[in-house]
């Protein structure tokens, strides 16, 4: 891998692990959701759901579709999906049963 590459995902890794962020990336790999459906599961608030998916989404992360008034999130990377899944496996047996 050259510098570049390294920069990249370096700045990847460092977005996600934030712990709401990384609440709502293991959230969206199951289901799109709307921003009002990841408040009530990450316990927060809207504008701050907001702000964390906006940083995702300036990292191209997730994209988003709109629906009449709502606005449904989803992991748009399939590299970040295939993590997601594989840190399930790895950290999450117990939560999964």
């Amino acid at each position: 891998m050259d510098h570049d590459q390294v920069a990249a995902i370096a700045g990847m890794l460092k977005t996600m692990s934030h712990p709401i962020r990384l609440k709502i990336l293991c959230l969206l790999q199951d289901r799109e959701m709307t921003v009002g459906d990841i408040r009530e599961e990450v316990k927060t608030t809207n504008a701050n759901v907001s702000q964390h998916l906006s940083i995702l989404r300036n990292q191209k992360i997730i994209g988003f579709r709109k629906d009449a008034n709502f606005i449904y999130n989803r992991i748009d990377d399939g590299r970040v999906l295939e993590l997601m899944q594989t840190m399930r496996k790895l950290y999450c047996q117990d939560m999964d049963k």
